[in-house]
């Protein structure tokens, strides 16, 4: 599950707002996908909601919908008592993991010191051991959800918010799922 900002366009309509964090105004879309990347369900509205509110609005009824679903993966910024993972938990009942991205490391000085010390202790420990890989790490279960925000934007209508009422934006990107689905099967 995750949240994408979205640019609206001249058209009027209710439920537009800032999203701050993204430097977008517009509409916020969120997404609760399956393993597969597929549309699940899909709530629209203004982008000046937090995420933390956002998740309770999409998973609104969610329960009784889809009553074998029992785990969530989320990103970091769900994390918070009371907030996204901490609400689906104790609501919900389901279990939550969240993918966090790892930790900038100590200093090598820090490290050096940090070996020494557990060294005199009578512990052998590789300093080299404690640097955490560099460069770009893929987060676990992180990609499915985007990789269906990308399917949705390669509709040119999805691209940019052209609508006045949520409920149709939301149509929309179940349309643009189903098309993509039937592509699937024909080629199958």
């Amino acid at each position: 599950m995750d949240s994408q900002s979205v640019k609206t366009t001249w058209v009027g309509g209710e439920d537009r707002g800032y999203d701050g964090g993204k430097k977008v105004k517009g509409r916020k879309r969120h997404l609760l996908v399956d393993t597969e990347g597929l549309v699940l369900k899909a709530k629209i509205h203004a982008a000046n909601v937090i995420d933390q509110e956002g998740i309770k609005r999409l998973l609104d009824g969610a329960k009784e919908l889809f009553p074998r679903l029992s785990h969530l993966w989320l990103d970091t910024g769900y994390r918070g008592e009371d907030k996204g993972r901490d609400w689906v938990e104790k609501v919900l009942g389901w279990s939550v993991d969240l993918g966090e991205r790892p930790r900038k490391p100590a200093p090598e000085k820090v490290l050096k010191a940090w070996a020494a010390e557990w060294t005199k202790e009578g512990k052998k420990v590789d300093w080299h051991k404690l640097i955490p890989p560099r460069g770009y790490q893929v987060l676990p279960r992180r990609w499915v959800v985007e990789r269906t925000f990308s399917w949705i934007d390669q509709n040119r209508r999805m691209s940019k918010d052209y609508e006045r009422l949520t409920e149709t934006s939301e149509a929309l990107i179940y349309v643009a799922m189903s098309r993509l689905m039937v592509r699937r099967l024909a080629h199958s």
